[in-house]
């Protein structure tokens, strides 16, 4: 674009280009330390689908150390007590969340854009924060090979924002990381896709009076599995998982023929799909995948969250992931900024310092497809009999630690903080 006078020339410390759970996150951290931080979101309002709702206890203590979970409960969550595997009518994996210490002792089902929203909130309390919404990114500033800020065009007109330090934190379809020639690294070790879609409960069917107890449930029957939970405020999110490639075969048999398979896996929301499902657009047909950049860092960049690492749903880690990406990424950026380094040499050590981590879950991720997704007589015949071995072992209690809270080493380095509100 031709330089005229719709542009406007910005420069701060720190350009976070994606204003989701890692990038705002991360915002928060550094205006709390004092940094100059402009994030540049393409969507205006989170006006987005979100998928991802469920918060492991690691990131409620993350957040609320941050002061910004009570404010994003308040705008409406529900609490989840258990994960249950459920074969037809038998309960073969009963995964207990209320034996952890406690406030944080549940998974909690949160509209993405409510956390959003409250992270938001307190970012705009600093005079450092910029906040360029509706607005796309389309290039990179480079000077002798350094990438020193991004170029971007929306409503208001074009944006050159100079920055130390560019943070992609745009997803797991990244632009900024496409536009630096950084491999995304995609695995389809999972070799599913996750037909999903939203039912409205009808008024009072959570119950009245006293909180119900809910839980977040994968059934298995003769069909393929799907994971099944309540949101706020009335909804069920439905998650069907289907062999990568699969729903063409299903779609051709017609709608009707698919709700009655998701009517047969999920008895209980039977009705709900038979009147709700009236259309394909009410389905949402989800690409899954893995995947790990080739490298995290190149000068004046630095990847985060899923532009760096992208995870199946199963186990609910995404949002968690991201939350603590930008923990641990905060220090780092703080050193940079005090060094007046942003080389490759020096960001690299993100990634070296989240490898160790980020393989334990993907790895925990595939055992937990294969035991709980998987197809066959023989594994049918294993599975009820590996559950019920596995909750009476310690390792059932190590397991569900290690699901909660990932990385317990994992903080936020309060003593840079440079407000003590």
């Amino acid at each position: 674009m031709t330089r005229d006078e719709t542009t406007t020339e910005l420069a701060t410390d720190i350009c976070v280009v994606g204003a989701g759970p890692a990038g705002l996150t991360l915002a928060l951290l550094l205006l709390k330390s004092g940094v100059a931080v402009t994030v540049v979101e393409r969507s205006r309002a989170h006006q987005r689908e979100f998928r991802g709702e469920i918060l492991q206890p690691v990131a409620m203590a993350l957040l609320d150390q941050l002061g910004v979970l009570a404010g994003a409960r308040a705008r409406g969550a529900h609490e989840h007590a258990r994960f249950r595997l459920v074969e037809r009518d038998r309960v073969l994996l009963d995964i207990d969340y209320r034996g952890l210490p406690a406030p944080h002792n549940h998974l909690l089902s949160i509209p993405q854009a409510h956390v959003l929203d409250e992270l938001l909130l307190h970012c705009e309390k600093f005079e450092g924060f910029r906040y360029l919404e509706g607005t796309r990114v389309n290039g990179l500033l480079r000077e002798q090979e350094r990438i020193v800020g991004v170029t971007a065009d929306g409503s208001a007109g074009h944006h050159t924002v100079r920055a130390h330090c560019v943070v992609a934190a745009d997803g797991r379809f990244s632009k900024v990381r496409r536009l630096a020639g950084i491999e995304a690294g995609r695995s389809d070790v999972f070799d599913l896709d996750v037909l999903w879609f939203k039912l409205t409960l009808p008024e009072g069917a959570s119950g009245e009076g006293p909180e119900p107890v809910r839980d977040v449930r994968v059934f298995r029957a003769e069909g393929s599995p799907v994971l099944v939970y309540e949101s706020w405020p009335n909804r069920v999110q439905v998650g069907w998982t289907l062999p990568h490639g699969g729903y063409k075969a299903v779609a051709a048999e017609g709608l009707e023929h698919t709700k009655e398979q998701l009517a047969r896996a999920v008895p209980p929301y039977a009705d709900l799909i038979r009147s709700q499902i009236t259309s394909p657009r009410d389905l949402s047909l989800l690409d899954v995948f893995s995947g790990r950049a080739e490298r995290w860092a190149v000068d004046g960049l630095v990847l985060i969250g899923d532009a760096a690492h992208t995870h199946s749903p199963i186990g609910a880690q995404g949002i968690n992931l991201a939350i603590q990406d930008a923990v641990v990424l905060h220090p780092l950026l703080v050193a940079s900024l005090a060094a007046g380094d942003a080389g490759a040499g020096f960001l690299a050590a993100f990634e070296r310092g989240r490898s160790a981590d980020i393989e334990a879950v993907m790895r925990t991720q595939r055992i937990q497809s294969k035991a709980m997704l998987a197809h066959g007589a023989v594994v049918t015949w294993l599975r009820p009999k590996m559950a019920a071995v596995l909750q009476r072992t310690p390792l059932f209690g190590k397991v569900l630690r290690s699901i909660a809270y990932g990385n317990p080493a994992i903080r936020i380095a309060e003593e840079h903080f440079t407000d003590r509100d």
